[in-house]
């Protein structure tokens, strides 16, 4: 069964599309008109092995906060329905990733709720062209639409490494939690 899906969303603030494949290689074309939002994505792609496709026009002239927040929002809707029921998953996982002064730990329960619990300490206003503040936002959005718990941490001394450690955390805990393991739905509930 493909666990693949392209989804769309068009506001009067952003127009954005969306192809995602859950069981790919790690293969990306991203144009978000925020460079270094591009480069996370990139690193989500690559590390988690889903391929990923997004093209998003935003109201960037006026700041990042929309764009940001509509392409978590659609990136989480395009995974809910590409992981489909759930059969079989491994649902629950974590990653500690390091990167040269940062350390990133990132779990993830795929569990048909949504919760998202971050603490960052990011020192500057701006890492690159993206406001940091957007980050945990972009998180938030992709929790709540993609009915999944993130939790996460981070902490070092570069604003840039710590952001790429927890956007590859993401990347390998979310793989891995989609793992599949056995042919039922993991849950008591038998439903997620």
């Amino acid at each position: 069964m493909a666990r693949n899906a392209k989804l769309s969303r068009k506001t009067s603030e952003t127009n954005i599309d969306i192809e995602l494949n859950i069981d790919g290689k790690g293969k990306y074309d991203i144009n978000t008109g925020i460079n270094f939002l591009d480069h996370m994505l990139e690193s989500f792609s690559k590390h988690s092995l889903m391929d990923l496709n997004i093209n998003a026009q935003g109201d960037i002239h006026i700041d990042d906060h929309h764009t940001v927040e509509d392409i978590g929002i659609l990136l989480g809707e395009t995974f809910n329905k590409a992981i489909g029921d759930k059969k079989g998953i491994k649902r629950m996982a974590d990653a500690i990733v390091p990167m040269d002064d940062s350390l990133a730990i990132v779990a993830i329960d795929i569990s048909g709720r949504s919760y998202c619990n971050m603490e960052l300490n990011f020192t500057n206003e701006k890492i690159g062209d993206l406001t940091s503040e957007n980050i945990i936002h972009f998180f938030e959005s992709f929790a709540n639409s993609g009915k999944i718990n993130i939790f996460g941490n981070v902490n070092g001394s570069n604003d840039h490494h710590e952001a790429e450690a927890l956007f590859k955390a993401f990347a390998k805990s979310l793989k891995e939690a989609c793992k599949i393991e056995h042919d039922e739905i993991p849950s008591t509930k038998g439903i997620l």
